[in-house]
């Protein structure tokens, strides 16, 4: 009789088995992503921003007169800027958080391009133009791209940092038709505002979709098996922009990494992108295709780019750069041959290759920096995004320089190919980081 009870008593435990939660639930969309794709927005028309004020040198010229020289120091001090700003915007980021700073650094580009349109001095572009478009679009640099990677992912961080570096060209690529369209059917008054509503247009859609830190929304970061607390805001956003400067300034590997970035910079925004074109026609290209050619490279860019990151993911970031840097230098070497009045295959693959190879460099220096740096490492980035920004000036003047005293540009393409051998060479040297083991916790066994 016992048995029967306690038969009985055991068939609702069998009947009432759960049965609902067979399938699996479909997994959700990391909000990382979607961080990711607000930062790749916000990217693409900061380099949108950028590309607008050398379609200004012309029209600006013909309206007031003003030198082509006096309009060149307003764009200079932009790209100075640009570099320089970017340290002290990741500072501020860690401070005040990066919604906060990128809805400021656009709020400050509409201002800048808006008051264009009433400008009637010289000093006025390099107020506008120069100093406050300068600062806006370095906020919103490289660094910024860092800030967010390093924050929301632990992995796939050099596959987001080639897709975010990609944004740029991505801008140029979409804005610089639309902007040169204007400026020629309707004068660059339009144009300007164009720059300054859009900016406008993507300060709401920063402040929805980015976040600071993924402990905002109760997440770990994209990758990660456990969650990481909201580190506090660090106070003295300048102060300590300086003093990781200072810090890292003391070790071998930034110097090695601000030396290569500043290879970089030359050999690509300080010669290819400023002197291509009238290199070419000097060799009786027309211009129109000249120009095109420089499109064609934005458009590899972005293809290089991404597949840099994808790299920088699997294998070692310094092999990487020397194989980038050595390539480059090799491509250099054969151009002065390649430059004709047609275009021919020879150098289209000349053009398909440097695209693939102009930006391919961002990932994995910003994975040594992270290596090397840690907390740091956005900051770092910026300092040596700074390098990069002045290694484009220098030759873009000294290109100029050369071209004046010896009638061409030839010595210009064969000595940069020589500095890209030389940055390949640096990169092989940056030791790689091995971590301190941590002491062993007390009480544990000898």
């Amino acid at each position: 009789m016992l048995d029967d009870v306690t038969q009985t008593s055991d068939l609702p435990a069998v009947s009432e088995a759960p049965t609902q939660d067979v399938t699996p639930r479909p997994r959700r969309i990391h909000r990382a992503w979607f961080v990711a794709a607000a930062a790749f927005v916000t990217i693409t028309g900061a380099a949108a921003f950028r590309s607008l004020p050398g379609l200004l040198i012309d029209p600006l010229h013909q309206e007031f007169g003003w030198s082509r020289g006096t309009i060149g120091l307003a764009v200079s001090v932009n790209l100075a800027l640009y570099g320089l700003t970017a340290p002290f915007a990741a500072a501020l980021m860690d401070k005040y958080g990066i919604r906060r700073v990128v809805a400021v650094a656009l709020t400050v580009i509409a201002v800048g391009s808006g008051l264009t349109v009433w400008m009637t001095a010289a000093w006025q572009l390099l107020l506008c133009w120069g100093v406050l478009v300068g600062l806006g679009t370095g906020s919103m640099a490289l660094a910024f791209a860092a800030t967010v990677t390093n924050r929301w992912f632990t992995e796939r961080r050099g596959l987001v940092t080639g897709i975010l570096t990609a944004a740029a060209a991505s801008g140029q690529l979409i804005f610089l038709p639309l902007l040169s369209w204007i400026v020629q059917e309707h004068h660059w008054r339009p144009a300007a505002v164009t720059v300054a509503l859009a900016a406008v247009t993507v300060v709401p859609f920063v402040w929805l979709l980015l976040r600071d830190h993924p402990a905002d929304v109760g997440l770990a970061p994209y990758g990660a098996e456990e969650f990481v607390p909201k580190p506090p805001p660090v106070s003295g956003a300048a102060r300590r922009a300086v003093n990781v400067l200072f810090s890292a300034a003391r070790t071998g590997p930034f110097w090695l990494l601000a030396g290569t970035f500043a290879i970089c910079g030359a050999s690509t925004n300080g010669l290819v992108q400023t002197h291509f074109i009238p290199a070419a026609h000097d060799h009786r290209m027309p211009i129109t295709a000249a120009a095109s050619l420089l499109a064609v490279i934005g458009v590899f860019d972005i293809v290089g780019t991404i597949a840099s990151g994808w790299f920088t993911d699997r294998f070692d970031a310094r092999r990487l750069l020397a194989v980038y840097y050595a390539l480059r230098g090799v491509s250099l070497l054969f151009l002065p041959i390649l430059l004709a009045p047609s275009v021919h295959p020879p150098m289209v693959f000349f053009i398909v290759f440097y695209g693939l190879d102009w930006v391919a460099t961002v990932p994995p220096t910003i994975a040594l920096c992270r290596e090397r740096y840690g907390d740091d490492s956005a900051i770092v980035f910026g300092w040596v995004l700074a390098s990069h920004q002045v290694g484009a000036a220098v030759v873009a003047f000294a290109g100029g320089l050369a071209r004046d005293v010896f009638g061409s540009y030839d010595v210009v393409w064969y000595s940069s190919g020589a500095l890209c051998a030389a940055a390949a060479l640096m990169a092989l040297v940056i030791r790689r980081h091995r971590p301190v083991p941590s002491p062993p916790a007390v009480g544990a066994a000898a």
